[in-house]
């Protein structure tokens, strides 16, 4: 009943949770940035955002979003 899946809980779950967790942050490697390729269906602006100049998204980052000509900074 309600004691053997409370002690599966304890035994497996919080466990297998735990060595997830390690597992993810010990195997975290920085990806960098891909190249920019100018493919013709991304990056579509039919209409300018109503913030800033236009042409960033809300959440915008300048290390991972390009913009339609590329990406900002340049490293």
């Amino acid at each position: 009943g309600m004691k053997q899946w409370r002690l599966a809980s304890y035994l497996v779950a919080f466990p297998a949770v735990a060595l997830c967790m390690v597992n993810a942050y010990l195997s975290h490697e920085d990806h960098g940035r891909p190249e920019f390729i100018p493919y013709e269906h991304l990056r579509i602006r039919t209409k300018r955002f109503p913030w800033g100049d236009g042409q960033k998204s809300l959440f915008h980052n300048p290390h991972v979003n390009a913009l339609p000509d590329g990406y900002e900074d340049v490293d």
